[in-house]
């Protein structure tokens, strides 16, 4: 048979790599039995929100690259691990070593392939195109689906409070004007309920 590209071998050797993300556990933990759900499975929920959801987008967006954003936008917590959405000591740093692994991370692929992903993961933390503003909000949605149907167990488990939770997904509003209408009212239910605190 034919000699197999480098740039095949690159980029099949980039997608081996990359299999590292389903071991990135997050704090939010999954509806059914309750364990740590890992980024991989974060990012295709997210991907198939993203199509689930489209009417609900601000403005009209290229769905191939919300889907890719998706994909991508967490692949640097292979080397920058996942830094939970409250815990501010870690934010401190968070956009530097996040930086440093995305240079990392996209550095595996051709140079194309390398430019464009960079561009898109750059696009998604800058979120200020239509597709940026939707990914990200949907980003936010999620694990408050899941923060939700737990019972508030990672909000309890880091006593995270009602006003942290609606400051900090706000931006929703940005992307998805009615999903924020929607995760508002989840919150307030979170706290009447029980599942968070005041």
């Amino acid at each position: 048979g034919t000699p197999m590209s480098d740039r095949l071998a690159q980029q099949l050797d980039f997608i081996v790599q990359m299999d590292a993300l389903k071991q990135v556990f997050r704090q939010t933990l999954l509806i059914g039995d309750r364990r740590a759900e890992n980024d991989a499975e974060h990012s295709w929920h997210l991907a198939l929100m993203a199509i689930i959801l489209r009417e609900h987008a601000a403005h009209d967006v290229d769905i191939t690259r919300v889907l890719s954003m998706h994909l991508i936008h967490d692949l640097v917590e292979i080397h920058a691990g996942d830094t939970f959405a409250y815990d501010e000591a870690a934010h401190e740093d968070k956009e530097a070593r996040e930086q440093a692994a995305a240079d990392r991370i996209f550095a595996l692929l051709p140079e194309d392939q390398e430019r464009d992903m960079r561009a898109l993961w750059d696009e998604f933390e800058e979120r200020v195109t239509p597709e940026a503003r939707y990914a990200a909000a949907l980003d936010r949605l999620q694990p408050l689906l899941l923060n939700y149907h737990t019972d508030g167990a990672a909000w309890k488990k880091h006593d995270v409070r009602h006003a942290q939770v609606i400051e900090r997904n706000s931006h929703i509003a940005e992307g998805a004007p009615t999903l924020w209408e929607f995760a508002r009212q989840l919150i307030d239910t979170a706290l009447t309920e029980g599942k968070l605190a005041g």
